[in-house]
């Protein structure tokens, strides 16, 4: 046999494996394969996004202590996020699917409370899946807004309106690029970790390299004067400037909700998950580090700034140097928006599929030519750019969509690590599992979740006003709210039809119907050729 026709042979056995574990969870194969491993880890990584998210929200950090929250807050963070990040990857390897919080949820929690769960989880994910679209394409628009500002000298000053079309305009291109085959988005996730990697290591090379000796910062100055001008007490301030690491490294349930166009999902999708999150937590350090030490001494200039990291850059680099790189940090930040509306239109796909969602006979239709949920990418562009209209209730309500996805996705992530340990159910698990540590890591990862979501709920200053008020507080909670009262609405609620993830294989090639079972039992019956790797 050929060295080819080898390789052809192990690839159609991954594939078969694959949709004999799919079929074993309860779902037919809707979607083409044709995302590899290194893919995978792309949609993660390049979501991810690294310095032009870290650009996103350096208005977090710098109020709550400036250089040290910048360096030592994302060191802390990032390694909790890591935990939280391998108790995902378990429960993903155990049951690779595009539904996978709300799938776990069900199949893992005790039957009395399985439904309610199952909904509200699938709410949440879908929710804050949503809030990080709108979350990074208003960071793009605000990045193209400042490179505006810049390029005029100072005197071009975007309004809320400007912006606002902007940022839907940005959303609309996402959705269209969206709408195209499996086969195009997957090859461009490797065009995107190429930039990323590259813009990083351009920064951190390059501007301490460039910056004038009147801008660099002592180690003291860098690392250790604590810089708080938010209100609160220097240890809370120094909790709240976490919204940076755990924005940026967010969303890493992409690769899960990819899971049925991956090849090799079980092994694929938890160690893009663990990778990503690992290797962003480590060029994150060195990042914040160049940022910290070459930001100069005037931090509220900073504050005050538009764009704190565009403001950076231009004392570092000078005006048209500085346009050049932050060019290819909006392009980057921009596809971080492309690649996450691709992971929210999979996740509103899975959910529809289960009928969890208004509209959803309408939601869960596959595109014909182009082979792809267009319904659904266009459903959640739609949501995302209302939520931009939070930009005209002032200029710090748009900020909740930061907030917003990271208190969302945190709920959805949880509850099935929860029901994992306490629910009725004989868990198996995949080729990524850390054995008895898994029960420890899991506790760490929760307890730290429910800390920090409830801490990204307050506002930025202990005394505000209606204008600057949180705003994640009344749209998380009134979306939570609304799907309980749909849930248990009289005669016509949730609680009357929904049965949590319904199987779409036939009869015939699947023995039984209905509802996927409670355990993930049926995943264990077919992984020969699924490459098996434990953590110890």
């Amino acid at each position: 046999m050929s060295d080819t026709e080898a390789g052809m042979s192990r690839a159609e056995a991954i594939r078969l494996a694959d949709e004999a574990l799919l079929a074993d969870l309860g779902y037919k194969q809707e979607f083409k394969r044709a995302f590899t491993p290194l893919e995978v880890f792309g949609i993660a990584f390049s979501i991810i996004g690294l310095l032009p998210s870290i650009a996103s929200v350096l208005f977090y950090a710098l109020p709550n202590g400036g250089g040290p929250a910048m360096v030592w807050g994302w060191m802390v963070a990032s390694v909790f996020i890591l935990i939280v990040g391998i108790s995902m990857a378990e429960l993903a390897s155990a049951a690779p699917t595009s539904g996978g919080l709300y799938f776990w949820t069900y199949s893992l929690a005790s039957p009395r409370w399985r439904n309610v769960l199952c909904w509200t989880v699938g709410y949440a994910n879908t929710v804050g899946s949503i809030a990080s679209v709108a979350s990074i394409d208003w960071g793009c628009a605000v990045q193209i807004m400042a490179a505006a500002t810049i390029g005029s000298g100072g005197t071009f000053e975007p309004t809320s309106a400007q912006l606002f079309g902007l940022y839907a305009a940005i959303i609309i291109s996402h959705a269209v690029i969206c709408c195209l085959g499996t086969s195009v988005l997957a090859r461009l996730q490797t065009v995107y970790v190429i930039l990323n990697v590259l813009l990083c290591l351009a920064i951190i090379i390059a501007l301490p390299a460039a910056t004038p000796s009147e801008f660099k910062n002592s180690a003291k100055v860098a690392l250790w004067d604590f810089s708080n001008v938010s209100g609160y007490p220097n240890g809370f301030a120094f909790i709240l400037s976490f919204l940076a690491p755990l924005w940026t490294i967010c969303s890493f349930d992409s690769s899960v909700h990819i899971s049925e166009e991956a090849s090799n999902a079980a092994t694929a999708v938890p160690w893009a998950i663990v990778s990503a999150i690992g290797i962003a937590g480590v060029l994150g350090v060195a990042i914040n580090m160049a940022l910290a030490f070459c930001m100069g001494p005037d931090i509220q200039a900073l504050i005050d700034s538009d764009q704190p990291m565009a403001a950076i850059f231009f004392n570092s680099f000078g005006q048209k140097p500085t346009l050049a790189i932050w060019a290819i940090v909006v392009v980057v930040q921009y596809m971080m928006g492309s690649s996450m509306l691709l992971a929210a239109s999979r996740q509103t796909f899975a959910f529809s599929r289960d009928s969890a969602l208004p509209f959803s006979y309408w939601l869960y239709r596959m595109n014909g030519f182009t082979k792809t949920p267009v319904n659904t990418v266009l459903f959640d562009g739609a949501l995302a750019i209302a939520l931009g209209l939070l930009v005209f209730a002032g200029d710090q309500a748009i900020n909740a969509v930061f907030a917003l996805s990271v208190t969302g996705l945190y709920y959805a992530y949880s509850v099935p690590i929860v029901v994992r340990f306490t629910g009725d159910n004989d868990f198996k698990p995949g080729p990524f599992n850390t054995g008895v540590f898994s029960l420890p890591l899991g506790i760490i990862a929760v307890a730290f979740m429910a800390f920090m979501a409830t801490v990204f709920l307050f506002p930025s200053s202990p005394t505000t006003t209606v204008q600057d008020m949180n705003y994640a507080v009344a749209v998380f909670g009134g979306i939570m709210v609304l799907s309980l009262i749909y849930y248990y609405f009289p005669k016509y609620g949730g609680m009357y039809w929904f049965t949590g993830p319904v199987k779409t294989v036939k009869p015939e090639e699947k023995g039984s119907e209905g509802s996927v079972e409670g355990s993930f039992d049926d995943t264990k019956k077919d992984r020969s050729n699924v490459v098996s790797v434990e953590v110890l």
